[in-house]
């Protein structure tokens, strides 16, 4: 209902201002006090727009659509962009709501296609750039395209990334995150937040998506002709385009059966895991030994303890029985009766149906070598059983954590809703309205844009390296941060990796719309500046975020300040350096 309201306020702005008008100028032509009885000269005005006051430049001024409002003035044309930009963010909320209508009709297919439906602005965008004017005029537009796609790959990786990392943070002990616990207001090591494993996955995947802005320098590197440099676009683009597909049929194919996989992964380490802090409980001794191996021996005597008919077995009813008896002093192992036959089958190799002693001796030594809680050896023997206990304790809540979140997850993604038919219509009625939006404003936008760079000088590509992202990417940043304050492990997670996702489908989907526009119309590729500057930041916070899950306050502020340092850092090359 707002945005409706604002979208009727800015209709009744655009009429006001297109509307022709006409003006009498009286005018004295002789000293003498002449007083005007109305019909003296008139003169008419040349421009049939409303031109608003202020700092004139020399640019023309040309109705859009012979509809859309123009501007002579710095300050109209900067009111231009910010109205223009207004009802973009209001044609991609269009795009974005229908994506989750879809997804709330088939989640499986909403959540394959929401990413992508959401890049359809910003594509758009980079279409209008280079492919609606002429080659000569394409080549002065195309840099307002590369500012969008490097501003919003970078603006999305370092300031964003850094506000939610912000804005999620809670308190951090040893290496455990505390969730919705944020008693440290800003301590850069005490502070931060703890994300799930598998969006290392997604970050390493954003990394690897830049290949082909690689691509693109070779020819640079090498000073090739223009035809060589054609060439290198054309495969930068088959290049660009064959990973997109790639990362689709991994979204589309790969991704659900590698989630079923790890849904049976996290349920059986979720099952050792719990099997170990049982025989920890149960041992008569030390599960390791003082140097953090293995103790077989306690082992042995363990295994005696568990084979109460003494036949040299275990049985599954055995291990039930135990876990019966932990279960009525430990509530976090409720469930592990449930897991007795995972366990089973992992520890019986022989497929007997029974364990024997060799068998649960290198089996139990595998798992407490997979925990690697090896301790210095000036930790006494209870400090050393009160650590591991606790790391025993820490690894089984986490998977038990993990595999909730897998299974809502899944859960969520198969839920119906009353009417699949109604609901698909108005998700593909919402698609249509904000994608036709975004098509009828993105071309004013960009030369709104393109206006006001000649207007004061600045280069378009700083322009839009600031201002385009920021209108396009303001409600996913608004809605990424207001998910990071929930403070959670699981909305952090999804944040953050919502975050690389966004990144590498402009890196893939949008550079290959792009590049194809450039091959197409025959443009030259002079962007190196831009080019170093996209690389450097997504392999330093891909670097980040590849191998860690625990993010502390500090890297929050690095991914921020990196983004005022990306803009200086494209300055000082084209300037400084005199790269193109």
């Amino acid at each position: 209902m707002i945005c409706t309201m604002k979208l009727v306020y800015l209709t009744l702005i655009f009429f006001a201002v297109t509307i022709e008008v006409r003006g009498r100028s009286l005018q004295y032509y002789s000293s003498s006090n002449w007083v005007s009885d109305g019909s003296g000269s008139v003169m008419e005005a040349t421009q049939s727009s409303l031109v608003l006051g202020g700092t004139y430049s020399s640019e023309d001024c040309t109705l859009l659509y012979n509809l859309l409002p123009c501007s002579y003035t710095v300050l109209g044309k900067l009111f231009l962009i910010m109205v223009y930009g207004f009802l973009y963010i209001i044609g991609e909320s269009y795009v974005a709501a229908g994506g989750e209508l879809i997804f709330e009709v088939n989640g499986t297919v909403g959540a394959k296609l929401f990413h992508v439906i959401r890049a359809i602005p910003d594509a758009i965008v980079l279409l209008v750039s280079g492919i609606s004017v002429s080659a000569e005029t394409a080549q002065s537009k195309v840099s307002i395209g590369v500012g969008l796609l490097v501003g919003s790959t970078v603006f999305y990786i370092t300031a964003v990334w850094g506000i939610c990392v912000y804005a999620g943070k809670s308190d951090i002990e040893g290496t455990e995150n505390q969730d919705t616990e944020d008693t440290k207001t800003f301590s850069l090591f005490g502070s931060g937040v703890s994300t799930e494993i598998w969006n290392t996955h997604a970050a390493r995947i954003m990394s690897v998506s830049i290949i082909p802005f690689v691509i693109t320098q070779i020819p640079q590197v090498l000073n090739l002709t223009s035809r060589g440099q054609s060439l290198g676009i054309l495969i930068a683009l088959i290049v660009s385009v064959i990973l997109t597909i790639s990362y689709l049929y991994y979204e589309f194919q790969l991704h659900p059966s590698i989630r079923e996989s790890r849904i049976a992964y996290v349920k059986h380490k979720q099952a050792m895991s719990g099997f170990l802090i049982c025989l920890d409980s149960y041992a008569p001794g030390e599960l390791l030994t003082s140097n953090g191996e293995p103790n077989e021996d306690a082992l042995r005597k363990l295994f005696e303890t568990l084979d109460k008919d003494h036949n040299g077995l275990v049985s599954a009813a055995e291990l039930r029985a135990l876990f019966i008896g932990i279960q009525s002093e430990d509530t976090d192992l409720l469930d592990m009766s449930n897991h007795v036959d995972n366990i089973m089958n992992y520890i019986d190799r022989s497929g007997d149906l029974h364990i024997d002693v060799e068998e649960f001796i290198q089996r139990i030594s595998e798992w407490l070598n997979k925990a690697n809680y090896t301790r210095d050896d000036a930790v006494n023997d209870i400090g050393r059983r009160t650590i591991k206990k606790y790391s025993f304790k820490s690894v089984h809540k986490e998977t038990k954590q993990e595999h909730y979140m897998l299974l809502s997850e899944t859960n969520h993604r198969e839920k119906s809703v009353d009417s699949p038919k109604w609901t698909s219509f108005k998700a593909v009625m919402m698609l249509l309205v904000g994608t036709c939006i975004g098509g009828l404003v993105a071309e004013p936008l960009v030369d709104a844009v393109d206006d006001f760079s000649s207007a004061t000088s600045i280069p378009t590509f700083f322009v839009s390296f600031v201002a385009l992202p920021l209108a396009t990417s303001c409600s996913e940043t608004l809605s990424a941060i207001k998910m990071a304050r929930n403070k959670t492990q699981k909305t952090v997670s999804f944040t953050l990796s919502e975050l690389s996702v966004m990144v590498t489908l402009n890196n893939l989907l949008c550079l290959s719309v792009f590049l194809a526009i450039v091959y197409i119309k025959g443009l030259t590729w002079d962007f190196s500046a831009e080019v170093v500057v996209v690389t450097l930041v997504c392999v330093m916070m891909g670097s980040l975020t590849s191998f860690r899950t625990i993010f502390p306050l500090w890297t929050s502020l690095v991914a921020i300040l990196l983004y005022p340092l990306s803009l200086t850092l494209v300055y000082v090359l084209q300037y400084g350096f005199g790269w193109s």
